[in-house]
Protein backbone atom coordinates (compact mmCIF):
# COMPACT_ATOMS: atom_id res chain seq x y z
CA UNK A 1 0.00 0.00 0.00
CA UNK A 2 1.55 3.55 -0.93
CA UNK A 3 1.25 6.62 1.73
CA UNK A 4 -0.95 8.98 1.36
CA UNK A 5 -0.37 12.04 0.47
CA UNK A 6 -0.87 15.16 3.01
CA UNK A 7 -4.42 15.35 3.62
CA UNK A 8 -4.64 19.34 3.19
CA UNK A 9 -1.85 20.19 0.36
CA UNK A 10 -2.35 24.18 -1.06
CA UNK A 11 -0.44 24.96 -4.46
CA UNK A 12 0.94 28.38 -3.69
CA UNK A 13 0.94 31.03 -6.64
CA UNK A 14 2.27 34.63 -7.03
CA UNK A 15 1.96 36.72 -10.35
CA UNK A 16 4.42 38.88 -8.83
CA UNK A 17 7.04 36.05 -9.02
CA UNK A 18 7.91 34.16 -12.31
CA UNK A 19 5.98 31.41 -13.67
CA UNK A 20 7.76 28.26 -12.74
CA UNK A 21 10.91 27.23 -15.72
CA UNK A 22 9.85 23.21 -15.46
CA UNK A 23 7.11 20.62 -13.82
CA UNK A 24 6.90 22.71 -10.35
CA UNK A 25 5.00 25.20 -7.53
CA UNK A 26 6.24 28.35 -6.93
CA UNK A 27 5.14 26.67 -3.21
CA UNK A 28 3.26 24.20 -1.33
CA UNK A 29 1.79 24.89 2.15
CA UNK A 30 0.82 22.12 4.05
CA UNK A 31 -0.68 22.89 7.20
CA UNK A 32 1.07 25.24 8.96
CA UNK A 33 4.20 24.72 6.73
CA UNK A 34 5.40 26.56 3.48
CA UNK A 35 8.27 25.06 0.98
CA UNK A 36 9.21 27.63 -1.58
CA UNK A 37 10.85 26.09 -4.40
CA UNK A 38 14.23 27.40 -5.63
CA UNK A 39 14.34 31.10 -6.81
CA UNK A 40 16.81 32.55 -9.26
CA UNK A 41 16.65 36.17 -10.29
CA UNK A 42 14.26 35.80 -13.40
CA UNK A 43 11.91 38.86 -13.92
CA UNK A 44 8.75 37.93 -13.66
CA UNK A 45 7.46 39.66 -16.48
CA UNK A 46 9.66 38.69 -19.16
CA UNK A 47 10.95 35.19 -17.58
CA UNK A 48 14.88 36.22 -18.19
CA UNK A 49 17.03 36.13 -15.94
CA UNK A 50 17.93 39.77 -14.97
CA UNK A 51 21.35 41.22 -16.02
CA UNK A 52 23.56 42.21 -12.74
CA UNK A 53 26.11 41.07 -10.22
CA UNK A 54 25.63 38.42 -7.94
CA UNK A 55 24.14 40.81 -5.22
CA UNK A 56 21.16 42.04 -8.19
CA UNK A 57 20.68 38.26 -8.48
CA UNK A 58 20.24 37.72 -4.67
CA UNK A 59 18.21 40.81 -4.12
CA UNK A 60 16.05 39.61 -6.59
CA UNK A 61 15.53 35.90 -5.81
CA UNK A 62 14.75 37.42 -2.32
CA UNK A 63 12.21 39.36 -4.03
CA UNK A 64 10.65 36.47 -5.75
CA UNK A 65 10.64 34.57 -2.64
CA UNK A 66 9.07 37.89 -0.80
CA UNK A 67 6.44 37.73 -3.49
CA UNK A 68 5.46 33.69 -3.15
CA UNK A 69 5.50 34.60 0.79
CA UNK A 70 3.05 37.18 0.44
CA UNK A 71 0.74 34.91 -1.22
CA UNK A 72 0.62 32.79 1.36
CA UNK A 73 0.01 35.51 4.09
CA UNK A 74 3.57 35.23 5.17
CA UNK A 75 6.74 37.23 5.01
CA UNK A 76 10.68 36.37 5.97
CA UNK A 77 9.85 36.58 9.78
CA UNK A 78 7.97 33.16 8.97
CA UNK A 79 11.00 31.68 7.33
CA UNK A 80 12.48 29.00 9.34
CA UNK A 81 15.44 27.46 7.13
CA UNK A 82 16.87 28.74 3.68
CA UNK A 83 19.01 27.37 1.12
CA UNK A 84 21.51 28.98 -0.67
CA UNK A 85 22.46 27.43 -3.89
CA UNK A 86 25.97 29.46 -5.11
CA UNK A 87 27.78 28.82 -8.29
CA UNK A 88 30.95 30.21 -6.62
CA UNK A 89 31.62 29.92 -2.87
CA UNK A 90 33.73 32.89 -3.28
CA UNK A 91 30.43 35.03 -4.06
CA UNK A 92 29.46 34.13 0.10
CA UNK A 93 30.00 37.36 2.02
CA UNK A 94 28.90 39.13 -1.16
CA UNK A 95 25.34 37.12 -1.03
CA UNK A 96 25.09 37.56 2.71
CA UNK A 97 25.25 41.52 2.40
CA UNK A 98 22.28 41.62 0.46
CA UNK A 99 20.88 38.39 2.81
CA UNK A 100 21.25 40.44 5.87
CA UNK A 101 18.83 43.19 4.62
CA UNK A 102 15.96 40.57 4.49
CA UNK A 103 16.65 39.14 7.74
CA UNK A 104 16.41 40.28 11.17
CA UNK A 105 15.65 39.17 14.78
CA UNK A 106 15.53 35.44 14.91
CA UNK A 107 17.54 34.39 12.09
CA UNK A 108 16.49 31.05 10.04
CA UNK A 109 18.69 28.36 9.71
CA UNK A 110 19.85 28.27 6.59
CA UNK A 111 23.00 26.36 4.56
CA UNK A 112 25.33 27.47 1.33
CA UNK A 113 26.17 24.96 -0.67
CA UNK A 114 28.61 25.63 -3.92
CA UNK A 115 26.95 23.65 -7.30
CA UNK A 116 28.40 23.19 -10.91
CA UNK A 117 25.65 25.08 -12.66
CA UNK A 118 22.67 26.62 -11.78
CA UNK A 119 19.54 27.03 -14.27
CA UNK A 120 19.89 29.47 -17.06
CA UNK A 121 23.69 30.52 -15.75
CA UNK A 122 22.51 31.99 -12.45
CA UNK A 123 24.94 33.06 -10.04
CA UNK A 124 22.84 32.11 -6.92
CA UNK A 125 19.58 30.32 -6.29
CA UNK A 126 17.59 30.19 -2.87
CA UNK A 127 15.18 28.05 -1.42
CA UNK A 128 13.48 28.05 1.78
CA UNK A 129 10.63 26.68 4.35
CA UNK A 130 8.06 29.12 6.11
CA UNK A 131 6.21 27.88 9.47
CA UNK A 132 3.14 30.22 10.19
Amino acid sequence: MSPQPPTHRERIKSLDAPAPIGPYSQGVFVRDTLYVSGQIALDPKTGELIEGDVQDETAQALDIIGAILRAADMDFAHVVQVTLFLRNMDDYAMVNEVYARYFSGALPAREALEVGKLPRGACVEVSCIAVR
